[in-house]
Order: structure tokens, then sequence, then C-alpha cells
């Protein structure tokens, strides 16, 4: 089959993302079984997830949202940003090996999507290659993102300007063309929807921002066709209307389970005070995070004074910012789109700051009254859209300078060698400011003992960062467990918790067994610094516990009473 000029574009731009993000992300590749990239927290908890889908899905799927964790509760893995849309890749082998594998090719494969999905949609609208390298470039390897990198659920994000890439093709849309009728393709359509919909399959930290977004386009383009009254061919209406539907109707489901805990638990939803916690100052947008190779030491006075620095330095690159600058002034954009380009790319600042403008009264507390965003709590995350909206300002700049470029060419083709090169030198530069030096640790391989335990087990030490490690072990088998860590801990783990931290006496084995569970794990290398550093010293006479020792593990079998 042979590939027309559109498909042969794509293929190689793709094939390009895939060898640029192995090479700016190589440790994550060079050992996928052993290690994960920037921490032992939410990466481990974020691999579990796309594991347990795969597992929940074959063994179980009616069930799919009750998983092993944090027993004796339910809808358990509702209590995150789930992945679902990652499940596939959770078929491809199992154990807690090939779960680190799974994530380290999400991963790579993040950034390389990312790229792709802002190149497309840049070009889509208008740009050259030049400028929509740039904005490929920049949506995906802004320093910003760095802070980013232990959450998957955030860098995956590419499906956003994928999805609007192929709606604008569907559409027959373009900003240098307006709407074409005559280039609508129903096929685009179909697929930009579902994009879509794959997209709010990873989660809605990232995802619910997006489905607005598509609503207030999709309200403008009506509004826009009752005032132009433009001929729309019929598959376009039954396309787009399938496709919404579509998209709505996997919206419905992933909600369902959602809303479903936060009915149980109102806590789950986010005060105002969470919103000040993780809203950030203005001069967040010029400090990177410390991974960041180039800005990190230089931003780094700036970043000691963030609360909290992962979801405050969003920093979009010096490089951008500048081409954006240029391009509100020259481009190929029409004065009236580079304005509204330039006040997406205000509003979007102002709403990342949440709280921190007027304490958020008049920018982002109104948009609580939305269903859904009472759930978000970081609103530092909406820099993606920022990032977005200054790439494609940026792509209409380059795409001007390369139109003058060549039209004062003496004959074409001529001296346009070192032209094309100096056109890509931004592109470069991009890719540069999102060097990093990010950590990429070896878990500790889980203990044996976990696997053949009795369960319910508590694996101790417990907390939220101590459980993301045990809940990638529990990729051995999904024995059910009342360790588990997310965004929010229901009152049975802390109370479990809480009572564990004298384990082993009579009180924390009678509230341990009355909950339902048989067995405790303790991992004594854990627990220096913990409540449980000496547990393994404590007797058990009288208490109706047996205590035995398999390798690094200390497990206690509680029974039933």
């Amino acid at each position: 089959m042979r590939l027309g000029r559109l498909g042969q574009e794509l293929l190689l731009v793709s094939l390009g993302a895939l060898v640029v993000s192995g090479l700016m992300n190589w440790p994550a590749l060079a050992d996928p079984a052993h290690t994960i990239p920037a921490d032992l927290g939410d990466p481990l908890l974020q691999s579990w997830q796309v594991s347990w889908d795969a597992h929940a899905l074959l063994t179980d799927p009616l069930h799919f949202w009750d998983s092993n964790t944090f027993y004796p509760e339910r809808l358990t893995l509702a209590y995150s940003d789930a992945l679902v849309g990652y499940t596939p890749v959770g078929l491809l082998g199992s154990g807690a090996a090939a779960t680190l594998v799974h994530y380290n090719i999400l991963f790579w494969l993040t950034f390389a999507l990312g790229s792709v999905g802002a190149y497309a949609l840049a070009r889509q609208l208008g740009s050259r290659v030049p400028g929509a390298l740039v904005a490929g470039l920049a949506f995906a390897y802004a320093p910003w993102k760095l802070g980013q990198a232990g959450h998957l659920h955030v860098l995956s994000s590419g499906g956003i300007p994928l999805a609007l890439a192929m709606l604008a093709r569907g559409y027959g849309y373009t900003l240098r063309g307006g709407y074409q009728p005559d280039r609508v393709r129903p096929g685009w359509i179909v697929a930009g929807w579902l994009v879509a919909a794959w997209q709010v399959m990873l989660g809605f930290s990232i995802g619910l921002p997006f489905a607005y977004v598509l609503l207030v386009a999709c309200l403008v383009a009506v509004v826009w066709w009752l005032v132009k009254r433009p001929p729309l061919p019929k598959s376009l209406i039954f396309c787009t209307l399938g496709g919404g539907l579509v998209f709505a109707a996997v919206g419905a489901m992933m909600a369902r389970p959602y809303l479903q805990v936060a009915t149980q638990y109102p806590q789950a939803k986010r005060s105002v005070a969470d919103l000040q916690l993780f809203s950030p100052p203005p001069w967040g947008f010029v400090t990177a995070p410390e991974t960041s190779t180039f800005w990190g030491p230089a931003t780094k006075s700036l970043g000691s004074t963030l609360t909290a620095p992962a979801e405050m330095a969003l920093f979009p690159g010096l490089v951008l910012i500048v081409l954006a600058l240029l391009g509100a002034g020259y481009s190929v954009w029409s004065g009236r789109q580079r304005a509204w380009l330039g006040v997406g790319v205000l509003v979007s600042v102002v709403l990342c700051m949440g709280t921190t403008v007027f304490g958020g009264r008049f920018t982002y507390l109104p948009l609580l009254a939305l269903p859904g965003w009472d759930g978000l709590r970081t609103p530092g995350r909406l820099i993606l859209w920022t990032t977005l909206l200054l790439g494609l300002l940026a792509a209409g700049f380059l795409t001007h300078v390369q139109d003058r470029l060549e039209a004062r060419a003496p004959r074409p083709g001529s001296d346009l060698s070192w032209r094309a090169l100096a056109l890509l030198l931004p592109a470069l530069l991009v890719l540069g400011e999102g060097a990093n030096t990010l950590a990429h640790p070896s878990p500790e391989p889980p203990p044996a003992a976990l696997a053949n335990a009795a369960s319910p087990v508590l694996v101790l030490p417990s907390d939220s960062w101590w459980d993301s490690r045990t809940m990638w072990w529990t990729t051995n088998g999904f024995p059910q467990v009342a360790n588990g860590s997310s965004g929010f801990t229901p009152p049975s783990t802390d109370a479990i918790r809480k009572v564990a931290q004298s384990f082993p006496d009579r009180a924390s084995v009678a509230h341990l067994r009355q909950a339902g569970i048989r067995t405790v794990i303790l991992m004594p290398d854990s627990t220096y610094g913990t409540p449980w550093e000496h547990a393994a010293e404590k007797p058990v006479n009288g208490l109706g516990v047996t205590r035995e020792v398999d390798g690094r593990a200390v497990i206690y079998q509680i029974g039933r009473g």
C-alpha cells in the first residue's frame, strides 16, 4: 500500500518522535524491568494501576473498580486517575517486572505522542514544518513537564492536541483558510472523537478540562453556524452526533465510580484550602524543576520559595516564550486570530494560578460550580494549555519567516539549505531546554511471602509513600491488602494505620482481626525512623498470633480470632 503525502509525513514525524523521546529518556529504556522514572512514589502506584486494569478486565470485569487495595473498601480504583486507556499495554505480560516494563514503555511513548499531537495540530491549522516542530517539541518537552515526571496521568496529554488536529481536519478547518465544506472528512471526525474519548479514559485531572474545552468549542461552532449559515454536509452532522455521543457515553461511564466515591466520602472533594496549597505564585512561571538540566540550577533560588515545587514550577521555556512574543506581532495568523490566541494564553495563565489572583473569587473558584471540577486540586496543570497556545503563536511566527525567506529567494530552490537549517534551529533549542537529570531508581523487589500469604494482608510500614511500593508488589498475584495510596485516603485506612503503629500488641491485633486482616507482613529493613522500627523485637506471647521469618520479611498470622 502506497502512502500519500500526508501519510508519509505522519510516518516520518512519528518515527522521529519515537527516536527523540528515546534519546531524551534513554534511562527509561536502558533497564526497563528494574528501574522506574522520577521516584518510588506515584510512578509505582501508577504502574500498579495499569496492571490492575488489565488483571481486572481478564478476571472480573464486573468488579473492575473494586481493586485489591484499601481493603475493605469498594471502588478503590476510583480514588485516583485510573489510566484505563492504557489497559491494552497491561495485557502484555504480568508480574512486578513486567509492570515496570509497561510503565517505562508508556513513559517513553507519552513524550512521543505529545510531540506528534501538537505537531499535527499546528500543521492542520496552517503552520509549515519548522513551526510545527517547535509547537510539537515545546508541548512534549517544556521544562515544567519535568516536575510532573512522576505523574503519568499528567504526562499523558498527547491525545488532546491529536484529537483537536483530527477534528479540525475532519471539519475542514484551518486558521489560514477557515471552514471549507469541500474539505470535510467524516472519517477524521469520528477518529477525533474516539481519540478524545480515549484521552478522558486516562483520567480526569487533565481529561475534565479538555472535555469542557470541547464543550465550549461546540457551543462556539453552533453560534457561528447560526450566524453564518454555511452549508453542512449530512455526513458531518451524523459523524458529529455519533462521535459526540460516544465521547459522552465514555465520559459518563468513567465518571460514575468517581461520583459514587464523592457521594460516599464528601471529603474526597477538594476544598479551597487544598487549592491554596497548590496555587503557584507569579514567579512560578519563570521557575523550572530542579531536574531541568539548564534551567533547574538557574532558577533554584526561586524554586526554594515554592511550597509545592512539582506543581508550581511552570516554566514553559525561554525559547518558546520569545518565539510566541514575536508571533504576537509577526505571523501568518490574522490579527484577530493572534488576539484570540493571546487571550487564551492570558486566561490559562490566570487559571493556572488558582487562588493566587484575587483569591480566585473571580477566576478559578467559579469553576468549582462545574460538575466534577471540585475533584481537581492542582490548577497549575492547566499550564499544558498555555504551552499549546504559545506553541501555536510560535508556529505562526516561524511560518511567516519561512514564507518571507522563500519569497526573497532569487529562484526556486536556490541557496535555501542554510535557510532550512536556520529554521530548524529554534526546534533544536526548544528540545535542548527539555534536557533532564531525572533519577531512575530501582525499587526493592516484592517479598515472596506476600504472594503466598493468607489475605487480606497488611504490609508494614504503611503510609501514603510506602503503600505505593506495596501496591506495586501486589502485581505478583494481586492479593487483597489493606494498604493503598492515592490523593484520597478513606477513614478505614486511616484507622488501620493509626492502630497498627503499636503492632504487635493486644489492641492492634484485636482491631486488625476485627477488620478482617489475616496476615501482617513486616519489612524490618524499611522500618528505620518509623513507628515499626523495633516491632520485630516485640513478643507475641498471648496474642493468638504466630510469627515466622521468610527471607527479609517477618510474617504474622493473625487468623480470625
